[in-house]
């Protein structure tokens, strides 16, 4: 279970959201701009909004009339970045096992994930001797060795060629199944969100416009 109610102003963009969402995967669509990574930042500990509360699974994130703002790192989230970020000096292997280790959990997920995810082949490659789709994969899988609560994914198919989006999406499909990990997705395109979410919200410029269970968000896109 999610609780979610931020306030925040940036520099071209009022947020004020609310929802409370108990979704295995809930998905946040809307156009770029609607706020919806900041969203994401907000949940991860990558930004303190400027008023607002944020709980998940009842303990509380963040929340500005208590003064609580829990360091990202105890947050136990993992973050799947648009661009990856893999680590550039690091071989695949060792970016997997950095997710496990800077969150002092056991490697034992570890052949697991290289298995769902179809990386045994590259295991020993460097980040820039990978394709777009192989980078993210690897990303998807140095989020979950963590063992995070909640996985995060920030446009995790921006910028991928037709193939490696359908190879990806495919691969994430697969994760929601064996793993069963809630997850919160950000998407501008609705095939993913129809793909992987349970429940959508929908936000246009900072503010919530409206909300789908996903039978109703895919009658509505049909």
């Amino acid at each position: 279970m999610i609780e979610l109610s931020i306030k925040h102003s940036l520099a071209d963009l009022d947020i004020d959201v609310h929802f409370v969402s108990e979704a295995r995967c809930l998905a946040l669509f809307g156009d770029s701009g609607a706020g919806k990574t900041t969203i994401l930042n907000a949940i991860a500990g990558l930004l303190a909004p400027q008023r607002g509360r944020i709980v998940l699974d009842d303990q509380t994130l963040f929340d500005t009339n208590a003064s609580i703002n829990m360091p990202a790192a105890s947050r136990e989230i993992g973050y799947v970045f648009q661009d990856g970020r893999l680590f550039p000096h690091l071989s695949v292997r060792a970016n997997l096992l950095y997710g496990a280790q800077a969150r002092r959990r056991t490697t034992t997920r570890f052949d697991l994930l290289v298995e769902l995810l179809e990386l045994g082949p590259l295991l020993d490659r460097r980040p820039q001797n990978l394709s777009g789709g192989e980078r993210q994969r690897v990303a998807i899988g140095r989020a979950l060795a963590s063992e995070p609560r909640i996985l995060l994914l920030d446009e995790p198919l921006t910028g991928l060629h037709r193939e490696a989006r359908v190879q990806v999406l495919d691969h994430l499909r697969a994760l929601k199944q064996e793993l069963r990990i809630a997850s919160l997705l950000v998407s501008h395109q609705a095939d993913e969100v129809i793909a992987l979410a349970d429940e959508v919200i929908g936000l246009r410029a900072g503010a919530m416009t409206a909300r789908w269970d996903i039978a109703a968000f895919s009658a509505q896109r049909a």
